[in-house]
């Protein structure tokens, strides 16, 4: 397993791709080229996400030219000079070739407020989405921050420790895609708020909104 200083986001399925190739001959380039204005034209700037390439549910996109390729499981790098060498062999000596996945976003919930953060350069560790979403609470425990992810439709779990030197090495201190991350309240902010105390209920209140968030976000 890959140390946290070396983690790629790996493309997933209903990932989003912008794939821009360039050269110096624009016009021997623009064949590889998604066609963003005639999709965008009726949508606005809400859609620009729409415009890219859609990861379908084998885990392949359709490329101009090149037809279908499986992209799923490739980190963005990997999927950049692969483009770049069968471009380069078989149509542009000079092509360029960057990957971005434009639909990259988390979750963070709980003694941090609620927000879902936009990644513009696909890695956000977990103490840097809880700083953009305002930061733990007074109530919050800086020792048991839930990271909830899903793997292959499986939902996995992890806690995390802030005040531990340890959280450095844990493969969850790095977020994927669409991963929630839920700050425990204190005991005491459970109890005078008239809620439940028990950890499963916890458990169970957050994998419900994280159904709820996979829910929406594939419709």
């Amino acid at each position: 397993m890959a140390a946290p200083d070396d983690f790629q986001a790996e493309i997933e399925i209903n990932d989003i791709l912008r794939i821009d190739v360039s050269s110096m001959n624009e016009e021997l380039a623009a064949p590889f080229q998604l066609n963003i204005n005639s999709q965008s034209s009726g949508g606005g700037s809400n859609n620009a996400a729409l415009t890219g390439y859609l990861v379908d549910s084998d885990g392949n996109i359709n490329f101009p030219v090149l037809g279908e390729l499986h992209v799923a499981g490739k980190s963005r790098e990997e999927l950049q000079e692969e483009l770049s060498t069968e471009l380069r062999e078989k149509y542009l000596k000079d092509a360029v070739v960057r990957v971005r996945i434009v639909n990259f976003k988390v979750t963070v919930m709980g003694e941090t407020g609620s927000q879902v953060i936009d990644v513009t350069d696909e890695r956000i560790s977990v103490p840097q989405a809880i700083a953009m979403s305002g930061d733990i609470s007074y109530d919050g425990k800086r020792d048991k921050i839930l990271v909830i992810r899903q793997e292959n439709e499986e939902l996995k779990y992890e806690i995390l420790d802030l005040t531990s030197v340890d959280i450095f090495q844990n493969p969850f201190y790095y977020l994927k895609q669409n991963d929630i991350v839920y700050v425990e309240p204190t005991y005491r902010k459970v109890k005078s708020a008239g809620f439940i105390t028990s950890w499963q209920g916890l458990v169970s209140i957050v994998t419900t909104a994280f159904s709820l968030f996979v829910l929406f976000n594939n419709i």
